[in-house]
């Protein structure tokens, strides 16, 4: 499987996969139906989403090789990635040394076909918890009104 593969099944999904999302080492930046942005990683032993709100999206401008204007572009393409000030607002950790024994590397070493099934997983789990965690704000709002 590959980027665009795993594009279209997320988008069956109602998932987006945004750009700045590489195969090797696996690391996905998925929009998730309510616009946040969920940012999964394969590394050391470890498989990580971590979930962040809209606006921790940012684009930055990759300048040209020379920028002289003559032969190049003063500036260069733009590139989305999440701003290095976004705070995760939810994270869920596989820990493969615990669940598979792993000793180095080998979340790093994951094939995409391989690394999505867990990616699944921990979607599954942040989906959970986000619906879990609405219900007790949405419990803790409600305000009971005597009627006489």
């Amino acid at each position: 499987m590959n980027l665009s593969a795993f594009a279209d099944l997320l988008a069956s999904r109602g998932l987006r996969l945004l750009p700045g999302s590489h195969a090797v080492p696996v690391e996905l930046l998925v929009q998730l139906p309510d616009a946040t942005i969920a940012r999964f990683t394969a590394r050391g032993t470890k498989l990580r989403l971590r979930q962040y709100s809209p606006d921790a999206l940012t684009s930055i401008v990759i300048a040209a090789e020379c920028g002289c204007g003559d032969h190049h572009p003063r500036t260069g393409p733009n590139r989305v990635t999440l701003s290095t000030y976004a705070v995760p607002v939810a994270e869920h950790v596989l820990d493969g040394e615990l669940l598979f024994g792993w000793q180095h590397h080998e979340a790093g070493a994951l094939r995409l076909p391989d690394a999505s099934t867990h990616f699944f997983t921990l979607l599954n789990q942040l989906t959970a918890s986000t619906t879990e965690a609405a219900a007790v704000v949405a419990e803790e709002t409600r305000t009971l009104v005597g009627v006489a």
